[in-house]
């Protein structure tokens, strides 16, 4: 090893010589993979955050099992199934409860703008804790009162001064369908792409905001395991106990059928996945454009080191190495760059869009790859480097 850092450290950096004789012309080609790489990483960023924003209440979910209609697409879309489902699911050993939960999307009055807009409602049992939100659970004797509410800080929206209000202990108060609800309390989950924020109440809340929706028709049914029982199979269990009108989930298939739901079904899924594809595209482009035209203008000196003895491999060596260099030098702005971006966004949309060690490496990598593949389209013209064909 160590003989070869010392070949290494003798051999001229040829590469690098080469681009950077030409100043111009490299600060285009790292502008390019700058881009590049700023388009795959917005792309991955809004892609994770898809998965991540629109989750959220799925993973603080305090339940082994989820049971849903078949018919459910997302949480966001979820029609109905009878609550005799779960006093059924109370037969199957192994089962230790089954809670009933309510969602639904409503137009509330923002209650700082009083402008009209939807959130989504989730109503549960009190007395049962169905989240793992300390924030949540510490609030679970305001939600009994009724028409209270608790809103979720993380909303988008105008909200900052009714945020700050309810902070201060005053009463907040607006309207849900021509009814007056105070809110009482907050919480933070956060927004997501499929909706601008919730409400938290208690089940005989909801079913008043809701008066034409029967208390016998649940939209989830959170089951808890008893200790020492495998959640897999019991809920195996319950799907050969229950009629074919519930769907049985154990709560990680929950999290995986809401990201399916958006990675397949969802157009916006699709977008995010194109998107990158395209950053790679043009990042290909681009490099090889560079390359290319470094190949053509220095045509003659390659073929002058095939004449006195070189051998093809360390021409594309040299070809490969300049690709190296415009990866990791492109990435590094385009890194700079994505991070103020991704600032922006979290600040303007209130999603989860974060830098993190894997997607850095990950990018990297994919840069690494691009340029690569932009160099070994290159080199293909230097096997034409004929010395007699050249003088």
């Amino acid at each position: 090893m160590i003989a070869i850092f010392e070949k290494l450290q003798r051999r001229t950096s040829l590469g690098w010589l080469q681009l950077s004789h030409e100043r111009s012309r490299l600060l285009v080609a790292l502008s390019g993979i700058a881009f590049a790489d700023v388009l795959i990483f917005m792309q991955l960023g809004f892609q994770t955050a898809l998965y991540d924003s629109n989750t959220r209440l799925h993973r603080s979910l305090l339940a082994d099992i989820v049971l849903i209609s078949p018919q459910a697409r997302n949480l966001q879309n979820t029609p109905t199934f009878s609550r005799r489902r779960l006093y059924q699911a109370m037969d199957i050993p192994g089962v230790k409860s089954a809670e009933a939960m309510y969602v639904n999307n409503i137009i509330w009055k923002n209650p700082q703008t009083r402008r009209q807009t939807s959130v989504q409602v989730i109503g549960f049992n009190p007395n049962k804790p169905a989240f793992d939100l300390p924030e949540v659970n510490q609030q679970l004797q305001i939600i009994k009162l009724p028409d209270t509410v608790l809103f979720d800080r993380g909303a988008r929206g105008d909200y900052q001064r009714a945020i700050a209000q309810i902070d201060q202990g005053k009463v907040v108060t607006t309207e849900v369908e021509q009814r007056t609800i105070t809110i009482g309390g907050l919480y933070k989950v956060g927004a997501s792409f499929a909706s601008d924020g919730s409400l938290m109440t208690s089940d005989q809340n909801f079913l008043r905001l809701f008066p034409r929706r029967p208390s016998s028709n649940i939209s989830l049914g959170l089951v808890t395991v008893k200790p020492g029982h495998d959640p897999q199979e019991v809920a195996k269990l319950l799907n050969a106990h229950l009629n074919n009108d519930v769907k049985v989930l154990t709560r990680q298939e929950f999290i995986e059928f809401e990201n399916k739901f958006w990675r397949a079904n969802s157009p916006i899924g699709f977008i995010f996945s194109l998107g990158v594809s395209m950053g790679l595209i043009v990042g290909v482009i681009i490099v090889y454009q560079v390359l290319s035209t470094d190949v053509n203008t220095h045509i003659r000196e390659y073929a002058t080191f095939k004449a006195i003895g070189y051998r093809h491999y360390y021409l594309l060596s040299v070809v490969f190495e300049e690709a190296l260099i415009l990866a990791i030098l492109g990435f590094i702005p385009g890194m700079a760059v994505s991070l103020g971006l991704y600032q922006l966004t979290r600040k303007a949309t209130n999603l989860p869009v974060y830098m993190t060690l894997i997607r850095a490496l990950q990018v990297l990598i994919l840069t690494i790859i691009m340029c690569a593949i932009s160099g070994a389209i290159a080199t293909r013209k230097l096997q034409a480097a004929d010395p007699a064909d050249m003088f």
